[in-house]
């Protein structure tokens, strides 16, 4: 990093005094094996910015001797620093709720009776449709907030509550109007195959077709999404469905993300493996055969447990069995306002280690460095390292396990995006 010549590049911000820094620093890749436990902690940590980029990290004797006199200074009091959460997997712009249908899980009514009779995605495609732009905005800035203050700064964004041409495209252009307008940094995903809508039930070809000749062409000539999905399950796109939706999206040069053996072992991990998209997401019932393909793939598992956990299930993704594979995993929160109404990626690093086993560091590289590769940017953010973007969060905590180990609560205490604030709340100075 220069400034112009003969000038000295001005130090904006300096965070001292860390318990502990979480760099996730290491090899220019995403994590695997024991390496996912790697965090690259600096005990009694600190950094230096300059700008939106981290000019230095290390110890805070070696840093505090290059501060120089007008820069700001924040003082973590003895509080971890680590990356900003990283969530790859997110439907964030939508209308309405369903908290009906939560009451009715409660009462025994599964998700698929629910969509059955109605409900479900198709429930929230019918609000969203009925809601303008600048709802839609509202609406997700009011999410946005939610996310910045459980420590994510970066989001993947799916549409596909409008399974129209003109809807699909409303949910886009809001993502990108959120992109701009708030410190919550979105990455834009186009899910027109989300499910088949009503009115195309005795018509799925003409859906399909409708997908691949209108709605996809649409969204790559206006630049509006990176990726494209499909949910890939027996009652919803098949394996068939899927390939030429996806086959089609990369024709048109988009990144493909799949939903795969969320509510059955339906092919879509073999499916993910065959067009080596970039990740295969849910992958709850994927069997060994599946593991074994998207390794040799090199497919990353995005893995949901916040949608196993509201829908009051017990079938957890053999995570343990996917990291023994050499598969670089992914945690994200699946937030949606159906089957994982969270955007706290802390409660998912619970939910991890308390069901799928995964150990804390784990799941610290699972939702930040990990997931930042698994959207293409891993060289931008995801760790605390010299050039990249200054994402960061301070939590209310001394040890980074006290993410996963007190859940139900907000740990940060700041959350910085391209080194401006982006949250803070008032905590006690003083550590218990």
């Amino acid at each position: 990093m220069t400034g112009a010549p003969g000038k000295p590049i001005r130090k904006t911000l300096a965070v001292i005094n860390c318990s502990q820094l979480l760099t996730l620093a290491g090899a220019r890749r995403p994590r695997t094996g024991g390496d996912l436990r790697q965090l690259s902690i600096i005990e009694d940590g600190a950094l230096l910015l300059c700008g939106d980029r981290i000019e230095t990290v290390g110890r805070r004797r070696e840093i505090e001797s290059l501060i120089p006199e007008d820069c700001e200074v924040i003082d973590a009091g003895r509080r971890v620093v680590m990356p900003g959460f990283v969530d790859a997997h997110t439907h964030p712009v939508f209308a309405g709720i369903r908290a009906n249908e939560f009451e009715q899980r409660t009462t025994g009514a599964t998700y698929r009776e629910i969509a059955a009779r109605g409900g479900g995605i198709r429930a929230t495609v019918r609000a969203t449709r009925n809601a303008s732009l600048s709802d839609l905005v509202r609406i997700g800035k009011h999410y946005a907030e939610w996310f910045l203050r459980s420590g994510t700064t970066t989001i993947e964004a799916k549409s596909g509550y409008g399974l129209t041409i003109e809807d699909e495209l409303k949910i886009l252009h809001a993502i990108k109007q959120l992109n701009d307008e708030t410190q919550l940094r979105y990455v834009p995903t186009f899910l027109g195959a989300h499910d088949i809508p009503s009115e195309y039930k005795s018509r799925r070809a003409t859906y399909v077709n409708l997908i691949i000749n209108e709605m996809l062409p649409r969204v790559a000539e206006e630049r509006l999404a990176e990726y494209c999905d499909v949910f890939c399950e027996q009652d919803v796109f098949t394996t068939d469905e899927a390939w030429q939706i996806l086959s089609a999206a990369r024709c048109l040069g988009l990144g493909l993300r799949m939903h795969a053996d969320q509510l059955t072992l339906s092919g879509g991990a073999k499916l993910a493996a065959e067009l080596n998209t970039a990740t295969a997401d849910h992958l709850e019932h994927t069997d060994p055969t599946g593991i074994a393909a998207l390794k040799v793939a090199g497919v990353q598992p995005v893995l949901l447990p916040g949608s196993v956990y509201a829908l009051g299930s017990k079938h957890y993704p053999a995570a343990r069995e996917m990291i023994d594979a050499g598969l670089a995993v992914v945690l994200a929160t699946d937030f949606n306002p159906g089957s994982s109404p969270t955007p706290s990626i802390p409660m998912i690093l619970s939910l991890a280690c308390t069901q799928m086993k995964l150990t804390p560091a784990e799941a610290i590289t699972a939702s930040t460095i990990n997931a930042a590769y698994s959207l293409g940017r891993g060289d931008e953010i995801g760790s605390l390292e010299k050039g990249k973007r200054a994402d960061f969060v301070i939590h209310d905590c001394e040890d980074y396990r006290e993410l996963a180990y007190f859940f139900g609560i907000e740990h940060p205490w700041r959350v910085f995006s391209s080194g401006k604030s982006a949250f803070s709340r008032s905590v006690s100075e003083a550590r218990p």
